[in-house]
């Protein structure tokens, strides 16, 4: 497994990270606290997908207005 940062995250540093989180928020505020970064985690990727989807969106706007069908029903041209 590749170390997170520089010097890498062990199980120990994990362990006293989550002690030292355990200790300062109480046990009671935890799933509280978990819930709204869910919650935080969730809105972002919402919010990456409707970027994604407006990236693609525009990019189809753009390849129906750049081709236009002949009236003969023939192939479709690109406008200059």
């Amino acid at each position: 497994m590749a170390p997170l940062f520089i010097g890498g995250i062990g199980l120990q540093e994990i362990l006293v990270i989550a002690l030292v989180v355990l200790l300062f928020f109480g046990g009671r505020k935890i799933p509280e606290l978990m819930k709204g970064i869910g919650k935080g985690v969730r809105s972002f990727k919402d919010g990456m997908n409707g970027i994604e989807d407006d990236i693609n969106e525009d990019k189809g706007k753009k390849t129906a207005k750049d081709e236009t069908v002949n009236p003969d029903g023939g192939t479709p041209e690109k406008n200059n």
